[in-house]
């Protein structure tokens, strides 16, 4: 699809478009629908995406301005076409009316391939290998997956712009969904997802057989926990999500326009800190942003002090700092105590919300409770119903990280967090 980029770059050419950034994306996938374990579907497809973003300076009360307009360009679309969809978005961008900004630059580089065991055969071999990982596990009567989508894709990205970016990399990835229902002494349904960027088997068969066991555990709940304050216990991806505050918080995004009053060297987690101080590590997933800037890792925490701020190079460039692209993905080390070891006391073990969300503005995060584990000093028992509402902001003092560790796709880090004296509504 060398062409298409060269239709494109000549529909700029004609509607007198000097700036621009130009994403191309070539997308394989083999993908695999099951209903219980049965194929119901395969699909096998080859998509090409096309995403133009045209940038227009103008001045406004004095100021120098850059608005910007990003439209989609397809396979089939004829080049008059392709000139006046371009232009129509050349006089969207006059409204944008964005201080000005400098693109990044670069030069034309090599495609990067990235290394994944995804790509050791065939799309589809590699899908069949992750469909028996799928349902290896699946072996009980009353508990079982009743649906599922598999898709393992091979990408291209592609990234032009007008100061002389021209870069590309390969990547794999497995990912997919299914569903878990148990039919006894209730009908009660769980949802998962999951996604890979190497053959995964092992990881994949360990997050069916937890699920199949939460599953299995709330079709035996059925009271809410008393409301009252608790030793709270998160585990899997829900401790990401927790950590993802630091993450967003650190955007250039968030601190130009002060929604963060995160600054270099900040001690982010304040004073008198009696739990775990923070160490968290910028994760670089491909070797390119989405406008060509150079990726790789970095330090965004260290013992708790801000250490990098991350974003585009349009807020980078506001806040007078060099843009490091944004990151998604977290890195952690393991913590200070074993799982056992932070059950310890009265806990509330939440395994399952039916919605878990952190505000990345406040720090508060609240989630309704679809399956936890109530230890009152002397016995277990399972819960469902009620709801968590805290602030990170408070519980930030007194953290405590499991030393096992978990591995998904945007966070790498200690399996389970513990934090201290959570609101719990409950019955």
């Amino acid at each position: 699809m060398i062409i298409l980029i060269n239709i494109i770059l000549s529909a700029l050419k004609q509607n007198n478009i000097s700036t621009y950034l130009i994403h191309e994306d070539i997308q394989e996938t083999v993908e695999l629908f099951f209903i219980k374990k049965h194929l119901d579907m395969r699909r096998q497809k080859e998509v090409h995406h096309y995403t133009v973003t045209v940038f227009k300076d103008f001045e406004n009360a004095g100021a120098k301005m850059r608005g910007s307009s990003t439209v989609g360009i397809y396979p089939g679309m004829t080049d008059e076409e392709i000139v006046s969809t371009i232009k129509d978005a050349y006089f969207a961008a006059s409204y944008v009316n964005n201080p000005y900004y400098e693109l990044p630059s670069g030069k034309k580089e090599e495609c990067v391939r990235m290394e994944s065991s995804l790509s050791a055969g065939t799309l589809a071999e590699a899908a069949g290998k992750m469909a028996e990982a799928l349902f290896s596990e699946d072996t009980l009567e009353d508990t079982f997956i009743n649906s599922a989508e598999l898709f393992v894709e091979k990408i291209i990205n592609r990234i032009v712009n007008s100061n002389g970016i021209d870069v590309s990399y390969e990547k794999y990835l497995a990912k997919g969904e299914y569903v878990i229902q148990c039919v006894t002494p209730q009908d009660v349904e769980t949802y998962q997802s999951f996604a890979y960027e190497n053959l995964d088997t092992q990881s994949l068969k360990d997050k069916v057989k937890q699920t199949l066991e939460i599953t299995k555990a709330r079709a035996q709940a059925t009271t809410a926990p008393a409301a009252g304050d608790y030793t709270v216990i998160l585990s899997g991806k829900h401790v990401g999500i927790i950590c993802d505050y630091y993450l967003n918080h650190a955007n250039a995004s968030m601190i130009y326009p002060k929604y963060s009053n995160y600054t270099i060297g900040n001690n982010i987690q304040g004073q008198d800190v009696t739990g775990e101080l923070l160490n968290i590590t910028l994760k670089a997933r491909e070797p390119y942003s989405n406008e060509g800037i150079p990726m790789s890792d970095r330090p965004l925490i260290e013992d708790g002090v801000l250490k990098t701020i991350h974003g585009t190079s349009r807020f980078a460039y506001y806040l007078g700092i060099k843009p490091t692209g944004d990151y998604h993905s977290i890195v952690l080390p393991s913590g200070t105590k074993s799982f056992d070891e932070m059950k310890t006391g009265k806990y509330l073990y939440i395994l399952n919300f039916s919605d878990f969300q952190m505000d990345d503005l406040s720090g508060h995060f609240a989630g309704e409770i679809r399956l936890a584990l109530l230890y009152d000093g002397e016995t277990v028992t399972p819960v469902t119903g009620g709801s968590i509402n805290g602030n990170l902001l408070e519980a930030q003092k007194n953290l405590t990280f499991s030393k096992e560790m978990q591995k998904e796709i945007d966070f790498e880090g200690p399996f389970a967090i513990r934090l201290e004296n959570v609101s719990v509504a409950g019955a």
